[in-house]
């Protein structure tokens, strides 16, 4: 999928490096192609690399997609500057009139806080709302996720005993439906985690549908029966040395992590870590894309940028 991005965006030259299609703005003007928009939420703390890691997950079908990042006014970033955020973000009110095929509500380092303690859960929760008339899927990741089953649903999270770190086996459990079209039997699918959702609250809503678990790490695939919600509670995004990263960043901190289960060879972290998700992951993005957005929206956007 060429992926269309602003010509300056760092991710830009790093995917380009991995022979992945990009395409900026000029050469997308030529084309004549009605991109799928998408607007991307990244809550998350670094915020580059969580740039790069969704632009590469949704770079695998013959759709072109142009993506927008949104910045929360309620929060400042502590880990990425000013001057990247004002350049390649934009704020709700720029875009809260315009109707978008998809949206990615990303993870959150702010698990062990209540929902409502989150500085931002308001704003959040303006965009969660204002997503059911304007967005025609939305994909929640991890922290997003819970967040996007607790505000939808009213499915709590619960805190772990320990963080689930690591790269886990999950079961498909009904291959008919297409968004785990084309997956195996069983996926892996990494966390990184110190809470969860539950079977049974979900179980207590008809309209939602586990579509993969885990007897480790618990429930993966969760979505609306209708499509417009799809929640994932690991992080198949995540490149190679995410979870090293992470891993070693707590070492340094002297928290004493345990090391992150089936990621390194024979559990050594100075190895290095296995990938062995990675097209599972372009699988479930794809199916997304293809099923979920491309199917379902309106092709034809008028000027403004409202679909007609």
């Amino acid at each position: 999928m060429p992926i269309k991005v602003q010509k300056e965006l760092p991710a830009k030259a790093i995917l380009e490096r991995e022979n992945i299609f990009m395409m900026d703005e000029d050469r997308a003007l030529s084309q004549d192609i009605r991109p799928l928009e998408i607007l991307i939420v990244n809550l998350m703390p670094v915020k580059e690399e969580a740039e790069t890691q969704l632009l590469r997950a949704l770079s695998n079908t013959p759709l072109q997609v142009d993506c927008t990042f949104l910045m929360l006014e309620s929060h400042t970033s502590k880990n990425t500057s000013a001057s990247h955020l004002n350049k390649f973000y934009v704020y709700f009110d720029e875009v809260k009139r315009k109707k978008f095929d998809g949206m990615i509500i990303t993870g959150a380092p702010v698990e062990n806080m209540e929902f409502e303690e989150v500085n931002y859960w308001e704003e959040l929760k303006k965009i969660m709302e204002w997503s059911k008339t304007y967005v025609t899927s939305t994909f929640h990741i991890c922290w997003g996720a819970q967040a996007g089953l607790y505000y939808h649903y009213q499915i709590p999270k619960y805190k772990r005993k320990d963080k689930l770190s690591g790269v886990y086996c999950h079961k498909v459990l009904d291959r008919k439906v297409p968004l785990v079209r084309s997956l195996d039997d069983y996926v892996m699918a990494p966390h990184s985690r110190y809470t969860e959702v539950r079977r049974e609250d979900i179980e207590k809503h008809p309209e939602l549908k586990i579509l993969a678990e885990s007897k480790e790490a618990g429930i993966l695939l969760v979505m609306s029966l209708d499509g417009k919600h799809i929640f994932i509670q690991g992080h198949p995004e995540y490149d190679r040395m995410t979870l090293n990263g992470e891993y070693h960043r707590d070492m340094d901190k002297g928290l004493n992590p345990d090391i992150p289960c089936n990621y390194y060879e024979n559990d050594n972290p100075d190895t290095l870590p296995v990938l062995n998700w990675r097209n599972g992951a372009n699988t479930l993005y794809g199916n997304w894309l293809n099923f979920y957005v491309y199917q379902m929206t309106p092709y034809i956007l008028d000027e403004n940028g409202e679909k007609v």
